[in-house]
């Protein structure tokens, strides 16, 4: 199961793009909210979620973990499927396709493309009860896929001075202040400049 990729963009449209992952390219389905907070970039890093057909296997891309849950939990309800799940979240934000969820509120739920008012009201029904597990991390702001790389290139690179023969406490204290100065430092730049940091 694939359930995070990241890269560099081979192409970007509102509903895919394609990344770039060791000379591997992955057609990754995305919202348009998703789409929106990719501009500008070149690059970045999804949650994913492997969909299996009998003639074909379709990978949908997420920025935060809460977005990738709020689409499992829609495809779980019957006569939603993967697209037109997306198509959900493309058409709502989160904050707001959890309170409408919460409050039975059809109207604004029937409003998205794909979704009528007896899919609507299975929805609410269904998931009213689930949505309030996920209230909390979406009012809050999830921890994006962003921060998620951070922390996995911080501690990639202590483990990188560790296997180097330093301490781990110390090791952590030289990247801790080396990302302070630096904080989207490649793991690469890190190492070298902890190394640099602990040898002068």
């Amino acid at each position: 199961m694939i359930g995070y990729i990241s890269g560099k963009f081979l192409s970007k449209k509102p509903n895919k793009v394609l990344v770039d992952v060791n000379g591997v390219g992955y057609l990754v389905n995305i919202s348009l909210n998703t789409f929106e907070k990719l501009e500008g970039k070149t690059e970045a890093a999804f949650f994913t979620y492997l969909n299996v057909r009998e003639d074909a296997l379709d990978l949908y891309g997420f920025t935060t973990t809460a977005e990738k849950e709020m689409f499992e939990l829609l495809i779980s309800v019957n006569g939603i499927g993967p697209k037109v799940a997306l198509s959900v979240l493309s058409g709502i934000q989160l904050p707001d396709l959890r309170e409408a969820i919460s409050s039975g509120n059809i109207a604004r739920i029937i409003s998205t493309p794909g979704i009528g008012r007896k899919t609507a009201e299975r929805m609410i029904i269904e998931l009213r009860d689930k949505i309030n597990a996920l209230s909390h991390s979406i009012e809050l702001g999830e921890e994006s896929v962003t921060q998620l790389k951070s922390y996995t290139v911080r501690n990639d690179a202590v483990t990188a001075l560790v296997n180097l023969g330093y301490n781990q406490k110390i090791a952590e204290r030289a990247v801790r202040a080396c990302l302070d100065k630096n904080p989207e430092a490649k793991i690469e730049d890190l190492i070298k400049d902890s190394l640099a940091a602990l040898n002068s």
